[in-house]
């Protein structure tokens, strides 16, 4: 849900909107140049009706950006007149703005608008003034380029986090997420579950804390702890525990009673490198049968499965999206690793790659509200993390998984900052 802070100060703002968002005049030779907006910093398309300026002030479609906004509209026809409702926890603000008049009605009370609302393409049209003073979001104008940017609310989702390598010093993050995957547990090339290898193990204990202690932590603050296991099919390791009976089962036994032993709420899939070199159809018939089976055992335990997976528009085609988010609680797509190699650390992720891949998985059938978002913090920065972010909150998606909880601290404050101003713990979920 969005946040919306003081709303009495927002209707005081649509007073001297004027002054709050400053207005665009437009010469006849600019008039026909298109206008580009971007939310978040990812440019947005249009389905017939474009921006425009008139009169001196720039109009936007409602509909989409206001789905873009996580804003409910309805349209009433015989009305002539657009109803927007945006939820803030127990909350509902509710604005009709009516076609062709320049006053709108917010929460019963009559503001008056910059300009009035009109039909365009069959597409109702409003002064994007409109979204800063009353929904909040920070608008700007760049008349060289004639782009419109704005910058979302932070937005309540779920929130999940990676515990993994480098983690320990940042454990109090974990208050602020919604979920956590504990990254200590792996299956090798036998199909054995093993907490002592070199990179996913069970870590030692650090005096009275220990690794039970801060899954029992979680949990009694309200953050569910995941045990994540993870394998590779990097030398068809992981083909090969799949595609026998065995090890298959082997493997399965091990992570329900270690789910039993320690307390976690669920188990969290992380089986990467399927359908690279071998034939993906069969890797993902090979995955689905895995995860099917483990899912049945888990359920008459209470204990929840989620996963994670590569990006659809990655090398990876072993993956059958569809069936997988509808075994599991939800679906995590690490849209990441898409530079080459000897790109410099720290490099933002490509956002059209990212934007692509939701998009893709989207139309393959993924419900939104199964499908988390994943971004890794080593190559984003405080100030690319918001259009990550905002992606997510752009196609409505249940959240965003943050690989690693370890870097939150790498810029100092200022990522924990700069993800607390896009993103908030979602309240009242587990």
């Amino acid at each position: 849900m969005i946040r919306w802070g003081k709303w009495a100060a927002a209707s005081l703002a649509a007073v001297s909107m004027s002054m709050a968002v400053p207005t665009w005049p437009a010469d006849a030779a600019a008039a026909a140049e298109p206008i580009t907006v971007l939310l978040d910093d990812v440019a947005m398309t249009f389905d017939g009706a474009v921006p425009e300026i008139r009169n001196d002030y720039t109009f936007v479609p409602f509909r989409p950006l206001a789905d873009a906004l996580g804003i409910g509209i309805e349209w009433d026809a015989k009305a002539r007149a657009v109803t927007a409702t945006a939820q803030s926890g127990s909350t509902t603000k509710v604005v009709v703005l009516t076609v062709g008049s320049d006053y709108a009605d917010v929460d019963g009370s009559k503001v008056k608008l910059g300009a009035a609302p009109y039909i365009s393409h069959d597409r109702t049209l409003i002064p994007l003034s409109f979204f800063s003073t009353q929904f909040g979001a920070t608008v700007g104008w760049d008349k060289e380029t004639r782009t419109v940017t704005i910058v979302s609310l932070a937005r309540e989702m779920h929130l999940r986090g990676f515990y993994a390598i480098s983690s320990f010093a940042e454990r109090d993050r974990i208050s602020g997420l919604n979920s956590v995957a504990f990254g200590w547990a792996r299956v090798d090339a036998n199909g054995e579950l093993t907490t002592t290898g070199k990179d996913f193990y069970w870590p030692q204990a650090a005096g009275e804390i220990t690794p039970e202690s801060i899954v029992r932590d979680a949990a009694a603050q309200g953050t569910d702890p995941y045990l994540m296991v993870y394998a590779a099919d990097g030398n068809g390791e992981l083909t090969r525990m799949l595609s026998d009976d065995t090890l298959r089962s082997r493997s399965i036994d091990s992570i329900v009673r270690l789910a039993q032993e320690k307390g976690f709420a669920g188990i969290m899939l992380d089986y990467e490198g399927l359908g690279l070199r071998l034939d993906p159809i069969g890797q993902r018939k090979l995955l689905n049968d895995y995860v099917r089976q483990l899912a049945n055992e888990l359920k008459l335990l209470g204990i929840r499965l989620t996963i994670a997976v590569p990006p659809p528009n990655s090398s990876y085609k072993g993956y059958d999206y569809p069936t997988l988010a509808g075994m599991v609680e939800d679906l995590t797509v690490m849209a990441y690793e898409y530079h080459p190699q000897g790109t410099p650390d720290h490099t933002p992720q490509p956002n059209d790659k990212v934007h692509e891949a939701i998009r893709e998985l989207l139309a393959a059938g993924v419900p939104r509200e199964k499908l988390l978002l994943g971004v890794d913090l080593w190559s984003e920065t405080p100030q690319s993390i918001d259009d990550k972010l905002g992606l997510a909150k752009r196609y409505g998606l249940k959240g965003a998984a943050i690989w690693r909880i370890g870097l939150y601290s790498y810029d100092g404050q200022e990522m924990a900052e700069a993800i607390q101003r896009s993103v908030v713990k979602q309240s009242g979920v587990q």
